[in-house]
């Protein structure tokens, strides 16, 4: 729905929370309501305020975005527990992060609480219930103390309880705040009663219908307020049957969040997710929300009935309960058990001599275990990634006993430093080698993301590390590789280098990394390799013998490879131009925007991003390999597929429900021109605004077969058409810090699930928004009806290659489009010195539409290519040299 919105609500907290169209709906947690929780009314009344302080943490441990605190009950002095209420929560930073609400229908507890509360609060509420004059002085002193206010449907004459009431009310208040008290419009939320469906009551029918129209009309009509209400008062009349009330909550939050509803309270526990849904359920419900039948109320009351109770637990298979000690560890570390990892190794320490006993006994015994299934295939990544999760969770339970008996740990097998180097921010792979070590005794030393090579070097120094390993994603991070072999060779370092990620490769390592370095250098393709490998390389009695034959191996490789490279023949950059692609521009259909310019997505839901996930890369993450959805019935690796399949699928609806991640994006379609063969230039209205440089294939080919650069598809100046070009940028935020969090707990295993999910959302995304592109905003394929399957294999009309990515592999092109789109300013997508995007769940790149535009892969390209596109930049040839550099490398 579209929504008219110039300026945007700003709360705080310790925390800002910004209303703006990209936010997703906030829940406003009620539980600290004494009208609304016994619990917490019972706490109040005994001045138990700790522990009414554990509820509003619950709350915002459970996603609540602002705190609801009210205070109203004859039998409590309600002025004086709000403020020592408020006063407690602002020493507690995990709760006083999120901005609070004052609920009070008495003034002098309002206006008490406005008096202490830190940040920028909401007041809950005001109204025109007692007229005109008290509603504009209340309002006037609500907007010196700078809150923000819900105003509730209600006026001189009562309730709003039909479509005309809602809207008739809000315009008049809207009118009255904004023209004579001068209330920033931003800061005004209008609570439009949500009442019961389903009463039985004919006058009740349309409650639902009419709350979500006057919602459509207020958030189209009175400029830049919010919306919101207590959701659990639709389902009032099916109390008792929580399947048919949870169904009704998502129906009714599904239809009035598009029409504008924003903010709410919202039981998450209560609500089942839309689409999943029975078919004949969603019906009935859908047919009392929305009013579509005279019968519905009768129809769902029937139906009600046959689906009491369908919500059976599930048996869990306790009897390894009843085993030794040992086995009751060793199973709950094969199985990724941690509910009873505690009690058990509790019940080991009491029958050890020392609490280091159960590390080095027990528990290695165990993780052997889980070391020789895994190295047996018997075990999947994603298995021994939940083991080192419990042995976290044991470990830090033993380490307070062993400290206290001043007893030395258990001396590891090595230490290895870990860390993604300079410029990069992308540490899936390295988070989970790092775990897959440790399980095996290994230290480690984490330096995390966007590491400088003197800090490794140091650290490597401090620390007096065993073997080092570096990760990269993106091509800069290669030559990030080589400086870092070449300075430890410089400072005479004899400990093995790692080398993993995306963009690496056995070949590049063996020619530009090993050569720099004397000691052992070697590429791991796979978390499962790194424990063998590190093996080898720290064993004391073979590792020289391994180091020898593992440098003869890549020298006989690298000797190849050159050769090889040798065999091939490249042309200049002048003959690779005159063999460009061509296209016919005379017949060329060339389709205008229908909406040039900068834009930003409006509010988008994660949910509307799901159905375009390509799974695969997700599987391949986690080591296993397959195409979706038939790795879920692969053989050997299809059970564990399922499983966290299903894990990755209950942690989205968890995300989409209390909104962990957020997805942000910007896009631009412009005028555009290709000029000096391998040039784009940008304009708006025709004055140019920026020039994309583009690089061209230079391998010799057969006749007949072009040299493609990314400008042969957009329309030469000399043409005399204008032709068209588009920009975007997606990011996914949030993922950093639900990862952090999971691992503050010591779950690398939900650390790392959420990291790749990720990063399929913003995929996703960048799918999901390229589709909007070419069937609405650019319009170019609006007929287009492909399905996820055709997405995946690219069979639309157009591409959207990307910087860094083998069509245009130059990574300096980002700052045009940074600069074009002025992406961090508008989203908060930035780039790093190595030109990585932060946060690492982002997709950038360009659109372009003409239909014989393909993707391609650059190849090599000479030392003239180089030098050309220094002068087209106006930059150094050092600096061309240096961004593209993967691609002079032999290939």
């Amino acid at each position: 729905m579209k929504v008219k919105q110039t300026k945007y609500m700003k709360l705080s907290g310790l925390e800002p929370l910004v209303l703006n169209e990209n936010s997703n709906f906030i829940n406003v947690g009620e539980r600290t309501n004494v009208a609304g929780s016994r619990k917490f009314l019972r706490l109040i009344k005994e001045e138990k305020f700790d522990e009414a302080l554990d509820i509003a943490r619950h709350q915002v441990d459970g996603g609540a975005q602002i705190v609801d605190i009210n205070m109203d009950d004859g039998l409590i002095d309600g002025k004086e527990s709000m403020v020592r209420f408020l006063n407690l929560i602002a020493a507690e930073p995990d709760i006083s992060r999120v901005p609070m609400m004052i609920d009070s229908s008495k003034w002098e507890i309002i206006e008490a609480g406005l008096q202490v509360v830190q940040g920028k609060c909401v007041v809950n509420s005001i109204s025109l219930k007692e007229g005109e004059e008290k509603f504009i002085w209340e309002a006037k002193q609500i907007k010196r103390y700078g809150a923000a206010v819900i105003v509730m449907a209600f006026d001189e004459v009562g309730q709003a309880d039909n479509y005309e009431r809602r809207i008739e009310i809000a315009k008049r208040s809207y009118d009255i705040l904004v023209n004579k008290v001068g209330f920033p419009s931003e800061d005004i939320i209008f609570d439009l009663n949500i009442f019961p469906v389903a009463t039985g009551m004919e006058e009740h029918r349309k409650n639902a219908i009419d709350f979500i129209e006057a919602t459509r009309w207020v958030r189209q009509n009175l400029e830049n307020v919010s919306v919101s209400g207590g959701v659990s008062n639709v389902s009032f009349s099916f109390r008792g049957n929580d399947t048919v009330r949870e169904a009704m909550h998502s129906v009714f939050l599904y239809h009035a969040i598009q029409a504008g509803m924003n903010m709410g309270i919202v039981n998450p526990t209560m609500l089942e997710v839309y689409d999943d849904i029975p078919k004949d359920l969603l019906e009935h419900v859908e047919d009392v929300i929305l009013d579509r039948r005279d019968d519905a109320t009768e129809r769902l009351l029937e139906f009600a009935e046959t689906v009491k109770g369908t919500k059976a637990e599930k048996t869990v298979d306790l009897s390894w309960r009843e085993n030794p000690v040992q086995d009751r560890i060793t199973h709950a570390l094969v199985k990724g058990i941690d509910a009873f990892i505690i009690e058990d190794v509790e019940a080991a320490r009491l029958e050890s001599e020392k609490p280091i006993d159960v590390i080095e006994g027990h528990l290695m015994i165990g993780m052997n275990v889980v070391g020789d299934l895994f190295g047996a295939g018997k075990m999947f990544l994603p298995q021994v990634v939940k083991s080192a999760r419990v042995m976290k969770k044991a470990v830090a339970y033993l380490n307070p006993f062993i400290e206290a008996e001043k007893t030395e740990d258990s001396e590891p097998v090595g230490k290895v430093l870990m860390a993604t180097v300079k410029g990069d921010v992308h540490d899936i792979g390295k988070n989970i080698v790092s775990v897959v070590l440790a399980c095996n005794n290994y230290e480690i030393v984490d330096l995390g993301v966007m590491v400088p090579p003197e800090k490794i070097i140091e650290t490597a120094i401090k620390e007096r590390v065993d073997a080092i390993g570096l990760s990269g994603l993106i091509t800069p991070s290669l030559d990030e590789m080589v400086y870092l072999a070449k300075e430890m060779q410089r400072e005479n370092f004899n400990v093995p280098l790692l080398i993993g990620g995306a963009t690496t490769s056995k070949a590049h390592t063996a020619v530009k990394i090993d050569p720099q370095y004397q000691n052992a250098v070697v590429h791991v393709n796979d978390a499962s390799r790194a424990v063998t490998v590190v093996g080898d390389l720290l064993n004391k009695k073979t590792s020289n013998e391994y180091v020898a034959k593992l440098k003869k191996d890549y020298d006989e490789f690298r000797e190849k490879f050159l050769k090889r490279g040798k065999q091939k023949s490249y042309i200049s950059i002048e003959e690779a131009r005159k063999r460009k692609y061509k296209i016919d521009w005379e017949q060329a259909d060339i389709v205008k925007p229908k909406e040039l310019g900068v834009q930003m997505l409006k509010q988008l839901s994660l949910k509307e991003l799901v159905p375009y996930i390509d799974w695969s890369p997700f599987f391949r993450s986690w080591d296993l390999h397959g195409k979706f959805p038939d790795i879920l019935t692969d053989e050997v690796v299809g059970e564990q597929a399922t499983i966290i399949y299903k894990e990755a699928q209950e942690m989205i609806e968890e995300i989409i429900a209390k909104q962990l991640l957020k997805p942000k994006a910007v896009f631009g379609l412009f005028e555009a021109n290709s000029i000096n063969d391998d040039d784009i230039s940008v304009q708006k209205k025709g004055k140019e605004v920026a020039v994309f440089r583009t690089l061209r294939q230079q391998l010799s080919k057969r006749e007949g077969i072009p040299n493609h650069a990314l400008a042969d598809f957009i329309a030469p100046k000399d043409s005399g058409k204008t032709d068209y070009i588009g920009a975007f940028c997606v990011g996914i935020f949030g993922a950093q810090e639900l990862a952090d969090d999971y691992r503050a707990k010591g779950d690398d295993y939900n650390g790392i699930m959420a990291q790749a999910i990720a990063d399929r959302f913003a995929e996703a995304f960048a799918e999901y928004l390229h589709k909007q592109i070419r069937t609405k905003h650019w319009g170019y394929a609006s007929e287009e009806d492909l399905t996820n399957d055709d997405l995946i294999k690219e069979s639309y009309k157009g591409i959207r290659p990307a910087p860094g990515y083998p069509a245009c592999p130059d990574h300096l092109e980002k700052e045009t489009i940074w600069e074009l789109l002025d992406v961090e300013k508008i989203i908060g997508v930035k780039l790093t010195e190595s030109f990585a995007m932060w946060p690492a769940a982002a997709v950038s790149g360009y659109y372009f539409a003409n239909p014989e535009a393909k993707y391609f892969g650059l190849g090599k390209i000479t030392d003239d290519q180089v030098t050309d596109y220094a002068n087209r930049k106006g930059i150094d040839k050092a600096k061309a040299d240096k961004w593209l550099y993967p691609n002079i490398a032999d290939q």
